[in-house]
């Protein structure tokens, strides 16, 4: 498995394909977090920009190899692990975002509440924004691992349903990620850190069950 992860990973890297995304957060951030704002309103903002991200990464890294290298690396390693390494990969690239925005975040927010009256603790905030970060990012995998090859084959229709899915997940309430996130910002108002243990939890069951599913089918579809 780690010699097919160094694979997809230098497949991701040769390709430039992360690059769009990559800057599409960058800008996010840019704009969206402002010097010496509210810390957990920041990491709410900065958390909420991985979840499309990651269902973009995702679809990069599952359609990222050719079909005749693919079935090369499919008969060699079996096509579940393949794909296994193919969604990892994703999975690893929008964990380095989430580190980098939560670090850009804790270096530009004020620690305090949305008013600027209540200090906020500033490694305990941190800790929340990070596990946020990461339902996020595998909310996001989930989705792309489900809207792209090999569950839907046909980009004219993966690529608009990971739009809607990322949307649509993003704003619902019953979206742990946008769970995860309104703990965040709710709690900015009276300097709260609310850890997002329970949506954490779910999203891993999420990932871990879109990432099986996405796997077994295409030891059916090579």
């Amino acid at each position: 498995m780690i010699a097919l992860l160094r694979y997809q990973t230098a497949l991701l890297v040769g390709s430039h394909r992360w690059l769009p995304p990559v800057i599409l957060y960058a800008a996010y951030l840019a704009v969206g977090v402002q010097t010496g704002g509210p810390i957990l309103d920041s990491y709410g903002f900065a958390s909420a920009g991985l979840l499309p991200v990651a269902v973009w990464l995702t679809r990069i890294c599952v359609t990222n190899e050719p079909p005749a290298a693919r079935s090369c690396a499919a008969a060699a390693a079996g096509p579940g692990r393949v794909h296994l390494a193919c969604v990892l990969t994703a999975t690893g690239a929008a964990v380095i975002l989430g580190l980098l925005g939560t670090a850009f975040v804790a270096l530009t927010s004020d620690p305090r509440s949305s008013d600027h009256r209540v200090a906020v603790p500033v490694l305990a905030a941190t800790g929340a924004g990070l596990l946020t970060a990461l339902a996020c990012v595998l909310l996001g995998i989930a989705i792309g691992a489900l809207c792209n090859w090999p569950v839907l084959r046909s980009p004219g229709s993966a690529i608009p349903a990971g739009l809607l899915a990322a949307l649509l997940l993003s704003v619902l309430g019953a979206s742990p990620a946008n769970a995860a996130v309104s703990g965040m910002v709710t709690g900015s108002a009276s300097g709260t850190i609310t850890t997002p243990w329970l949506p954490l939890a779910a999203t891993v069951l999420i990932a871990a069950a879109a990432t099986a599913t996405a796997c077994a089918l295409s030891s059916r579809r090579m």
